[in-house]
């Protein structure tokens, strides 16, 4: 795999879509069973990635993103997050991707910014969770699906302590740039994205083209008053896959593949260079933007 750092700000990427959903799809919803299905029953998600790269995305992300010990712990996994993170590098890797990325997710602790044990105690889930892949080989981290701002802060700390390898760094925002949470705001979390050392700002919404365009012009703002130079991100939220659909609504702009091409154009106006299609996202999805963006360049002044 080639070193990740050296295409930033250069050509467009496209970056696979969740697996989470792909097993759902399949009748393995349960969080705990579709960790077992990574360890158990490999097949089943390799056939998973088989079809997402034949889509044509540049990037593969790993297909578990819990591996903070307390969400080890929920899923009865307590013990197992070598033998976790080692499968999940090794599915997605056999299809030689130019680039994979470790998703790790939200610890789910109590957090009390207030109080320095309950930050160090957050911290250190991020930390342990890292180290988990300290001798295997990727191109970076991926935190994925933040609401909370001091969450974020303690998941970019913990990772820096043990890594330094590149991190790209995603908030789940809502169309007028808060936080999914309602906590903080998209231009927040960007400037500690580019304090706390984190490579690529992201951000993940249901919102439509139009919107998602406006978050991504917030967000490269938000870095430029900070003097921070990150390659921007976006994922597209697909709530529900509606053939009967007639057209995009503010619930479900994303209805149907094709939805992913003035998406894609509007992103990418606004420098954004890394795209994705999650939430029920298909491979078709995926297939749409790599289409739509192949040969491209990023757009380097906005």
């Amino acid at each position: 795999m080639a070193d990740i750092a050296l295409r930033f700000f250069k050509d467009m990427l496209v970056v696979s879509s969740p697996v989470a959903a792909a097993l759902a799809r399949q009748g393995v919803a349960d969080p705990r069973d579709q960790a077992l299905a990574v360890i158990l029953e490999p097949e089943t998600v390799e056939d998973i990635y088989r079809l997402e790269t034949v889509a044509g995305p540049q990037m593969l992300v790993t297909p578990l993103a819990d591996f903070a010990p307390a969400r080890l712990a929920a899923l009865g996994m307590e013990g197992r997050g070598t033998e976790l993170a080692q499968a999940s590098l090794a599915i997605p890797r056999a299809f030689k991707p130019q680039h994979l990325l470790v998703e790790i997710g939200p610890c789910g602790l109590p957090l009390d910014p207030s109080s320095k044990g309950s930050l160090v105690e957050n911290r250190d889930q991020y930390v342990r969770a890292a180290a988990l892949f300290g001798a295997e080989e990727f191109d970076a981290f991926f935190l994925n699906g933040f609401t909370v701002i001091d969450d974020l802060k303690c998941a970019l700390m913990g990772l820096r302590k043990v890594s330094d390898a590149p991190v790209f760094a995603s908030v789940d925002v809502t169309a007028d740039g808060m936080l999914a949470s309602g906590r903080g705001t998209l231009a927040e979390a960007a400037a500690v994205m580019a304090d706390l050392g984190a490579s690529v700002a992201g951000f993940a919404t249901l919102a439509d083209p139009t919107a998602a365009e406006r978050l991504a012009d917030g967000a490269r703002e938000a870095l430029a008053a900070q003097g921070a130079d990150l390659s921007l991100m976006a994922s597209l939220v697909v709530a529900e896959r509606d053939p009967r659909q007639q057209g995009p609504t503010a619930e479900n702009p994303y209805y149907a593949p094709d939805t992913m091409l003035a998406a894609a154009g509007a992103l990418r106006s606004a420098g954004v260079q890394f795209l994705r299609a999650a939430g029920d996202a298909t491979p078709a999805y995926t297939g749409v933007l790599a289409a739509a963006t192949a040969g491209q360049d990023v757009v380097a002044e906005v």
